[in-house]
């Protein structure tokens, strides 16, 4: 009975062990590998992280200027991350939110042709 009573006096004395999740969320550790996101302005669609995904679940096709990335298939190792000559690749550390199903993500990059950089250059 003693112990208990202890006890009770150090939980009404002392903060909770624990925090209110959905209005407290802990800043992720240093290093958490969360999810991957692309700028699509800044990528060159070389395929360099095509061909380092150890799950193959990017795809680049340069003649159609698309990127497309499977989020489910992604075992978020960063080797992706690590090979991008242009670092439009990155980690970021919150996770993907929570999908009722499997979606892929296709990005198409803006190409321009000799004629529309002449115009926009004013030659």
């Amino acid at each position: 009975m003693l112990s208990m009573l202890k006890n009770v006096v150090y939980n009404l004395t002392h903060k909770p062990a624990t925090r209110k999740y959905p209005f407290e969320k802990r800043e992720p550790f240093e290093g958490t590998r969360g999810h991957i996101e692309n700028d699509i302005e800044k990528c060159i669609l070389c395929g360099i992280c095509q061909r380092v995904c150890p799950s193959n679940c990017i795809e680049v096709d340069r003649k159609n200027g698309t990127w497309k990335f499977e989020p489910f298939a992604c075992i978020v190792c960063g080797a992706c991350v690590d090979a991008c000559p242009t670092k439009s690749l990155v980690m970021l550390k919150e996770y993907r939110p929570i999908a009722h199903e499997k979606y892929v993500i296709v990005q198409k990059k803006e190409m321009k042709t000799s004629s529309e950089k002449e115009e926009k250059e004013g030659i």
